[in-house]
């Protein structure tokens, strides 16, 4: 996805790896889909966070069983491991699993939809509407999360995560649209925005995510859980541009085109469960978050100039994880 969305490919996949062995943290190589050498790599942890998976609802309906084997058997494969090694699980899960019935209940404003009530809860319907290959995954996914708790007394939790951003994300043409707003701005690249531009998303800064992870490991029960920057925090596609805009005093190359067959245009989640059940609460908004997420993309300017500016950047549904 790196090449396809332009990126300096090589620099940027070694970026953070490098950023994080400084640290001192041990990375081992390896793939959710072998149980064997997750086992091995697992042993002896405290607790595990599982954040792999394929995201992009345009590979899962490309690979569909690429799709099946990373999102389910990985997560279960994840689940495993945390049960024979008796250590709690985090599991990220999307709002996808929703499905896109919220497409259905919009008004809509000069730059945004917009819906009463605003935020959408945990026990709202869920796998309706038009569905995907990785609608289908991700909810097995979450279905397999909360068997293992149920069954096996694994303490798990699904996190359903919405508009993930922040200081080092190579925001890529699938997902990660803040970051690839942002990106595009900084080297004059067009983005290409499907449908109006008036998607909402509730975006969460990436350090928030960390917070919620350690809210559940140390105090937090097991369950599903939204966990997004909640209606303080929300933002449409068109109010991005114009923010970036505004903070970088350059203008960006918009690019409108039809929307794409089975986008999500809104969601914003009621994050209620996560503060009464974890004591979280996001703290970075995004008129704080967008500018560090500009700050560092200009430090790093190495990792993305010099590739392919006619590459894609999508304002779609594949952006929310």
């Amino acid at each position: 996805e790196l090449a396809r969305t332009g990126y300096q490919t090589d620099a940027a996949r070694d970026h953070n790896w490098a950023l994080l062995e400084a640290l001192g943290v041990e990375m081992l190589r390896g793939d959710i889909r072998d149980l064997d050498s997750l086992l091995d790599a697992s042993s002896g942890c405290d607790y595990l966070i599982h954040t792999a998976a394929q995201p992009a609802v345009t590979i899962s309906m490309e690979d569909p069983l690429l799709d099946q084997a990373t999102n389910v058997m990985g997560t279960l494969h994840v689940l495993e491991a945390a049960r024979r090694h008796d250590v709690p699980v985090a599991s990220c899960a999307t709002i996808h699993v929703y499905g896109n019935w919220v497409n259905d209940t919009l008004g809509e404003t000069e730059t945004r939809y917009v819906r009463e009530p605003a935020a959408i809860a945990e026990d709202e319907p869920t796998m309706r509407g038009y569905l995907t290959p990785l609608h289908a995954s991700k909810a097995s996914a979450e279905h397999y999360v909360s068997v293992y708790a149920s069954t096996y007394g694994v303490r798990a939790a699904s996190f359903r995560l919405t508009g993930i951003y922040g200081s080092r994300q190579l925001g890529g043409e699938d997902h990660g649209w803040v970051a690839n707003f942002a990106i595009r701005n900084m080297l004059g690249w067009p983005v290409t925005v499907f449908g109006t531009g008036k998607q909402v998303r509730d975006v969460i800064y990436a350090t928030d995510v960390v917070e919620a992870f350690l809210a559940f490991f140390e105090n937090g029960e097991a369950g599903i859980y939204n966990i997004g920057g909640g209606t303080e925090s929300t933002i449409s596609l068109l109010e991005c541009i114009t923010l970036l805009d505004d903070l970088t005093g350059r203008k960006t190359d918009v690019r409108m085109e039809d929307a794409r067959f089975g986008d999500l245009k809104y969601f914003i989640c009621d994050i209620s469960r996560a503060r009464e059940k974890l004591s979280w609460e996001p703290r970075i908004r995004p008129a704080e978050g967008v500018p560090m997420l500009i700050e560092w993309a200009e430090n790093n300017r190495h990792l993305f100039s010099g590739g392919d500016s006619t590459a894609l950047s999508t304002g779609h549904e594949g952006a929310d994880e």
